[in-house]
């Protein structure tokens, strides 16, 4: 007893037997390359939150799927397997289809639109909702980049895109598009993508530019479409089991860590986005502007918002902000 006496004693003198002792470790999860801001200002906000909550939590980032394809993290957010994500809100509207309604095509004009949206009251009420669905907690959103499509065989308008087989993660929203021009949108595994353009399993795909060049799709396509059709982001997510034992000091830092995180990868992300649309050209790929309006036009027709589950209202209230 003497012994285990002494060594709480000069544990309790080197202040370690206290936050250390009852140290929280947790995971977060993504599928973005190392090299990626959504992977480098994860990294910089464990270590901040961290540093915060002196040492109670110690968060290892994994990235490139490493612990799982985005549906798998999603998933993970409910079965306790993780308990940070990043990911598509896209994702979330499967448990939630209104939070959803940024990926109707054409919904916003640009990054800063979109960023006006979610700081609105308008995304805290989707937000609050997919909570009360499912638990997990929103703190921020990243900008991702205007989505545009890459192929090997290059086209100007929607009717150029008839039959072309093109790759698109496993959710409507990034169907709509290509089923509204009669293209074939064919879903598989962000990880698998590069693979699948080089041995031919599909012949196109559409990505942010920063992610086109990250990924290294302009190693396997020809061609890049500025169709613009998805202004995108991912949300920093954390699981319910983790939340809801957070002190409300505790919710204060994760949530002004992450977004203080999400502000300095969404302006990483705009200034390199300004940037490649040029070096793609010097590295050898055609680089073309499309009728964007007739995109547009064949989407409202052809697959209608409500078809997928979205609110015109929430839709309208995205359009209201200037």
């Amino acid at each position: 007893m003497k012994l285990i006496a002494s060594v709480v004693a000069v544990a309790a003198a080197f202040g370690i037997a206290g936050p250390a002792a009852a140290q929280t470790k947790l995971k977060w999860a993504h599928v973005y390359e190392t090299s990626e801001p959504y992977h480098t200002e994860s990294v910089w906000a464990a270590e901040e939150i961290k540093k915060r909550t002196n040492g109670k939590f110690e968060i290892q980032v994994f990235p490139a799927s490493s612990l799982g394809k985005e549906t798998d993290i999603n998933q993970g957010l409910q079965l306790g397997t993780v308990d940070m994500i990043i990911s598509g809100l896209s994702f979330a509207a499967r448990s939630f289809p209104r939070i959803g309604v940024g990926y109707y095509p054409f919904t916003f004009q640009d990054a800063d639109h979109q960023l006006k949206w979610s700081q609105s009251p308008a995304f805290r009420e989707l937000a609050d909702g997919y909570k009360a669905k499912t638990g997990v907690q929103i703190t921020s959103l990243t900008y991702y980049g205007a989505r545009h499509t890459t192929s090997n065989r290059a086209f100007k308008d929607c009717a150029g895109m008839k039959g072309l087989k093109i790759r698109v993660p496993d959710v409507p929203a990034y169907m709509a598009m290509p089923r509204a021009c009669g293209a074939n949108p064919t879903p598989i595994a962000f990880a698998e993508v590069y693979l699948a353009l080089q041995n031919g399993t599909v012949e196109a795909q559409e990505n942010p530019l920063p992610t086109i060049e990250a990924k290294k799709f302009y190693e396997v396509q020809k061609h890049i479409m500025l169709t613009g059709h998805i202004i995108d982001a991912v949300a920093t997510q954390i699981a319910p089991h983790v939340w809801n034992k957070l002190s409300d000091e505790e919710k204060k830092i994760f949530t002004e860590v992450t977004q203080e995180a999400a502000r300095r990868g969404s302006e990483i992300v705009k200034q390199r986005e300004a940037k490649l649309a040029d070096e793609f050209r010097k590295r050898g790929l055609t680089v073309t502007e499309v009728d964007r309006a007739g995109f547009q036009k064949a989407v409202l027709e052809k697959v209608p918002m409500e078809s997928m589950g979205y609110s015109k209202k929430d839709w309208d209230a995205i359009q209201a902000l200037k």
